[in-house]
């Protein structure tokens, strides 16, 4: 509670000021001036009804178009209604002004006016009145300053009664952020832990990632991205203004979290080499990362991927108020020229010739939020495409999005922004070509190689995945996917495709284990009637998560490969532990590739496909009564499954309402083939509720596993 006035210099006291006048004007009775002794913003009250409880710890924290309540408390008369004068003002952005919306100026009245700022009274005991007051739903977000004037005829006094923060507003149905579903709510704006997806289409693997949105600085943090970000260093009272708009914040949070531009806030980096900052992989949360942002002076933090991005960007927005999920999206296509078309040119084994910047992704992250369109036709409110990793510049900067989901799905490219990128990644057709020894091009045919599969989120209060991939594409084949394709001039999926009597494709036997020794399969079908002669190339490359190809770990090159009628074959490739644990990226992944090549006919025939290898199991032992503020351990144990020691071991463990900050435990040890090591780690729980401990256990053979466990605080 506030026991000092604040002049509106910030100094302690009151502003006092008087009219000037004469006796004579005097009125014979004049009241005795109101005395404003103390003030309480109601913290715990506000900070409960406006969902913000945990951000409300030394600051007023609150949603636009939502009561807020004062309380006033006054020293030697109460306020009387027909003689005193109570007028508020709030400002935001260092140049504030009512024509930007920055700036209100509004009495107390029992009168309330739409889309105003306004002040009523809600109740009033003696010398105590308890007031509410409320933002517009369209106000700009941000950090807000509040203070007031108390008259009495001719006498007044100013008092600054503190700084608060607004924030959009999904409970609020004018919001232009409204979401109507309390479960959605939860999720999408107050689950402060979740799940991103990785993998590949055919081993979809979700890492745990504490996305700590109310973690204490985070929010401070968030309104700092804002406020470094190029848009207002050019013009603070335009951008300010702006902020009343989750399409321009959402844009601009979608430029900050990567640094190509600005003092944003991640670099990107794809090479395996890390050694001066931190694996992408490595990471289980943002506030980390978010932190160390802030307190090394806004420099950009080494390194992140495409979900990294996504997830800081997730953090930002849901701290904003803004309903946002990370969506995956496998065999994501990178178009860097619009036209829809990835070509790929590989020489007579198969082999890329040259680098690309058009490739296709093996899984791609980016994040989805929740919102109107008013600069849009009507259909296309709800969820947009926001894209933080630097790919392409859009209007000159590396940003991407908002884009309207459904614009998407119905081939839509006209609206903002950046349509044909996110379409591209999702639909774009994929032509591979062979170049001859003698220089001549042959076309393949690849029916492996679809773009835009499975695209993922994690389910609404489970922990479980979701397909969203409906909401990206119709079926294939039907006829609303066509007049889709036909309305984004996507012709290539228009034509039809070559069929021939002759199939392949790649198979596995088992899941694939981390360290284990396995054998894939090119399993080839011949459903002519014909024998063929053919030669057959194998061969399986560590990959990373945007397509970059390792060294070659295994191969089979099948010189003369007899195809008999209406058959089938499976020709085996063994994958060995010690060729490719040198060269695996912390991806996990191995794209295995076949070319069958039948000279006579000159054709050629591709199939490809990636494989996950999993990691050990993590297991995490609570140990303990889990209630808040109550000490609590977290046993860690994990089992050695490669065939040599690991070395350079480290626990990182991460958990909003579990622990204050990150903690890491190194392992001094070894630890020998097949043996299992336990580690044991502090916590505080300061929330109530559920959380999810997120784990980390690093190595140099083993790297980045990650862990999670579901932990009730109940109360103390």
């Amino acid at each position: 509670m506030e026991s000092l006035c604040m002049g509106l210099d910030g100094v302690q006291g009151t502003h006092s000021w008087a009219l000037s006048t004469t006796l004579s004007q005097m009125p014979e009775q004049a009241a005795a001036d109101l005395n404003v002794e103390k003030w309480d913003l109601e913290l715990e009250a506000n900070g409960r009804d406006h969902h913000t409880a945990d951000l409300c710890r030394e600051r007023l924290v609150i949603r636009r178009g939502q009561y807020f309540r004062l309380t006033l408390h006054f020293q030697g008369r109460s306020y009387e209604a027909s003689v005193d004068r109570l007028t508020f003002s709030v400002s935001t952005g260092p140049a504030p002004s009512q024509e930007a919306g920055t700036k209100a100026r509004f009495p107390l009245s029992d009168a309330v006016e739409e889309g105003a700022w306004t002040a009523s009274v809600l109740d009033q005991q003696d010398s105590e009145l308890s007031l509410q007051l409320i933002a517009p739903a369209h106000a700009p977000i941000g950090l807000y300053r509040l203070s007031m004037e108390a008259s009495t005829g001719y006498q007044g006094s100013s008092f600054m009664l503190g700084n608060f923060t607004l924030l959009f507003n999904p409970w609020c149905p004018a919001d232009a952020v409204y979401l109507d579903s309390e479960e959605e709510r939860q999720e999408y704006v107050l689950a402060q832990q979740g799940f991103i997806y990785q993998g590949s289409a055919k081993y979809i693997h979700g890492i745990p990632w504490n996305f700590g949105q109310f973690e204490d600085e985070i929010l401070d943090t968030c309104l700092k991205l804002l406020d470094v970000n190029p848009k207002y260093l050019k013009n603070s009272g335009r951008d300010c203004s702006r902020r009343s708009s989750p399409v321009y914040v959402g844009r601009v949070v979608s430029a900050m979290v990567n640094c190509n531009d600005d003092q944003g806030v991640l670099l990107g980096r794809w090479d395996n080499n890390y050694a001066d900052g931190v694996s992408p992989m490595f990471w289980i949360g943002s506030v980390d990362i978010l932190r160390r942002w802030k307190n090394y002076g806004f420099q950009k933090v080494k390194y992140g991927q495409c979900w990294v991005f996504a997830a800081v960007a997730c953090t930002v927005l849901r701290c904003l108020g803004i309903p946002t999920r990370v969506v995956t999206n496998y065999n994501s296509a990178h178009d860097s020229n619009s036209n829809l078309l990835i070509e790929y040119f590989r020489n007579e084994f198969g082999e890329f010739e040259r680098n690309k910047s058009e490739m296709i992704w093996n899984f791609h992250c980016w994040v989805e939020s929740w919102m109107t369109r008013p600069d849009l036709q009507p259909g296309y409110e709800g969820w947009q495409a926001l894209d933080p990793t630097p790919q392409e510049k859009s209007e000159g900067t590396y940003c991407c999005g908002p884009v309207p989901v459904r614009a998407i799905k119905e081939g839509d490219l006209s609206p903002k922004y950046d349509a044909p990128f996110v379409f591209a990644e999702v639909n774009a057709d994929v032509v591979e070509w062979i170049r001859q020894e003698d220089g001549s091009m042959h076309k393949s045919i690849n029916n492996s190689m679809m773009v835009g599969l499975k695209i993922s989120t994690k389910s609404v209060g489970r922990d479980q995945r979701e397909d969203i991939t409906h909401n990206y594409k119709y079926p294939e084949g039907s006829p609303e996917e066509r007049e889709a394709f036909r309305k984004a001039n996507n012709l290539n999926k228009l034509e039809a495709k070559e069929e021939t009597g002759v199939a392949m494709r790649i198979r596995v036997a088992r899941s694939m284990k981390m360290g284990s020794d396995f054998d894939v399969f090119a399993h080839i079908t011949n459903n002519t009637a014909e024998s063929h002669a053919c030669r057959l190339l194998l061969c399986a490359r560590p990959v990373s998560s945007n397509g970059t190809l390792g060294p070659v770990c295994s191969s089979k090159n099948l010189l003369d490969l007899s195809l008999e009628p209406d058959s089938e074959k499976s020709i085996s490739l063994p994958i060995l532990y010690e060729e490719y644990c040198g060269y695996l990226t912390e991806s996990n992944l191995i794209k295995v590739r076949g070319l069958l090549i039948e000279p006579a006919a000159d054709t050629y025939l591709l199939a490809e496909r990636d494989i996950y290898l999993e990691n050990p199991e993590i297991k995490i032992r609570i140990l303990g009564e889990p209630k808040k503020n109550r000490k609590l351990v977290a046993e860690v144990s994990l089992q050695n499954p490669l065939t040599e020691p690991l070395e350079g071991c480290t626990v990182t463990v991460e958990g909003a309402g579990l622990t204050e900050t990150q903690k890491t435990v190194d392992i001094p040890d070894p630890v020998e083939a097949g043996q299992e090591v336990k580690v044991r780690v502090d916590l505080l729980p300061v929330q109530v509720g559920l959380h999810k401990l997120v784990v980390n256990f690093d190595s140099n053979k083993l790297k980045a596993v990650k862990g999670y466990r579901n932990v009730i605080i109940g109360p103390p």
